[in-house]
């Protein structure tokens, strides 16, 4: 296990780079993210074993979220509390390169799309999702999240599809879960109740199943979903009141407060990596694949918990998978002012 504090920043998010085995980059906020400056830091693993701090770029705002370019393999760009987005050089001086802002509230996630290279799809607190390409400053689409448009609906996550670049997931402050497709006129074709009416904190695509999500919320539930298996939008409305919504194909059970942050394996698909407020980070075993579908007598699995990490004295807010070397090491960061790096196979 690797450690490194971020002193006097709270993380919010880590992400392994992209293009190099040993970089990683981590969104922080002073004073927990409520009031204050942020801090993106980009991080090394050197050959001893130790993490060290390459640079850092201060913000006027606190820093929610993050992601690496697709494209250039020194660009990240932040998801600020001011609204904006900020695309960093990591060898370019001590400001953004480019600065996008047309949301109204906080920017709460980022994410490039692995096909279409070029975009990047954010969410925000104003409850709408915005699709960029930093080649222009105004934003190639807008999605509405609720009808009538409503500001306090806060989108916590989105996330396009690594299997196909039109497809999108995200996960909302009314505990929907909304699949878009924007090749259509009217892009969202999935608008279901994920969480009996918690907030829904996270989705996330599962790497080797194109029709399979996980989702996860403040009922400290993770949901594995089969869209195939969920009525579209044209189906009949439900009342507003509403808060039950359709069976998902698994539900895992095992955390004690609200889930911040769910992760597919890139190396597994019944692998999952799970963030909580209850201080631990979880690696899951999801049985539902089509080989093991029929087998389960017990769909929802109480026990599926394979990994704990504790190390973390404070929420643990992101997480991620490394792409590079031997399948399980994983990146963790919390409100405690620390990121680990483990490897899950040997906790």
């Amino acid at each position: 296990m690797l450690s490194f504090r971020t002193k006097g920043y709270n993380g919010y998010a880590v992400k392994y780079s992209p293009f190099y085995d040993n970089k990683l980059a981590v969104a922080t906020s002073s004073n927990y993210g409520l009031v204050g400056n942020g801090r993106l830091y980009i991080l090394s693993i050197n050959a001893n074993g130790q993490i060290g701090n390459d640079v850092f770029f201060d913000t006027q705002d606190g820093l929610f979220d993050l992601a690496w370019s697709e494209m250039h393999e020194n660009h990240v760009a932040t998801a600020n509390g001011d609204g904006s987005i900020k695309i960093f050089d990591t060898g370019v001086g001590q400001f953004p390169i480019l600065q996008l802002k047309e949301h109204q509230r906080e920017v709460f996630s980022l994410n490039w799309n692995l096909i279409e290279k070029t975009n990047l799809v954010s969410s925000s607190w104003d409850g709408t999702i915005k699709i960029w390409t930093p080649s222009r400053k105004q934003s190639l689409l807008t999605l509405n999240t609720v009808k009538p448009h409503a500001q306090n609906n806060c989108v916590y996550q989105t996330v396009f599809s690594p299997h196909n670049p039109s497809m999108l997931v995200s996960a909302n402050a009314n505990s929907h879960i909304q699949v878009w497709d924007t090749r259509l006129p009217n892009p969202n074709i999935l608008d279901f109740i994920g969480h009996g009416g918690a907030e829904t904190l996270s989705c996330d695509w599962n790497k080797y199943r194109p029709t399979v999500i996980a989702t996860a919320g403040v009922d400290k539930l993770i949901k594995v979903w089969d869209l195939r298996m969920i009525d579209g939008t044209g189906s009949p409305p439900l009342p507003p009141h509403h808060k039950i919504g359709p069976a998902p194909l698994n539900q895992l059970i095992g955390h004690d407060f609200a889930i911040r942050r769910v992760v597919w394996s890139p190396h597994d698909g019944g692998d999952l990596l799970s963030c909580s407020y209850d201080m631990t980070s979880r690696i899951w075993k999801d049985q539902t694949d089509v080989k093991t579908r029929g087998a389960l007598n017990n769909r929802f699995q109480k026990n599926a918990t394979s990994k704990i990490f504790g190390m973390h004295k404070e929420f643990v807010i992101g997480g991620d998978y490394s792409l590079w070397g031997d399948p399980g090491w994983v990146a963790t960061t919390g409100w405690d002012e620390m990121v680990y790096v483990w490897d899950s196979k040997r906790l």
